[in-house]
């Protein structure tokens, strides 16, 4: 291949990657999560990173103890937590496949959320690369596909 043809491929390709980031952008400034406790008492809006946006509490909590009723809340706010959480995995896999830098945003989701249907709530860890130094820098993972 010529230069000037690896130059325009090669252009393409960062076009291409800039596309799909802008995309991902918009996607993510869009997702929000949300949770209704099962009574339908409890209502809960949280923003892309887990922080509670809104939270309706109907005529009937007023008939809960107190400690009962913050139990509720948190669990109703974990759910829209992991609601917007799944959102952001989604829109995050159509920016970088899955990689491991799918699996730092899956590590730092709230409640430990992993995106599939194994999640058990407890923190993910990620992959460790026992590779050398050398054998990584010769050889590093690939993060955007």
């Amino acid at each position: 291949m010529n230069p000037e043809q690896w130059l325009a491929q090669y252009n393409d390709e960062l076009q291409e990657v800039a596309a799909r980031a802008a995309k991902t952008e918009k996607a993510l400034r869009e997702v929000g999560g949300a949770a209704t406790s099962s009574d339908g008492e409890i209502s809960v809006r949280v923003s892309a990173n887990g922080v509670t946006t809104g939270l309706v509490l109907r005529q009937g909590v007023r008939e809960l103890e107190p400690e009962h009723l913050a139990r509720q809340i948190l669990e109703v706010t974990r759910q829209a937590q992991r609601d917007a959480s799944a959102q952001v995995l989604a829109a995050m896999e159509g920016l970088v496949g899955d990689s491991p830098a799918l699996d730092v945003v899956k590590a730092s989701m709230p409640e430990g959320y992993a995106g599939d249907a194994e999640d058990t709530g407890r923190p993910v860890r990620r992959r460790r690369d026992d590779r050398s130094d050398d054998e990584y820098f010769d050889n590093p993972p690939e993060v955007v596909n």
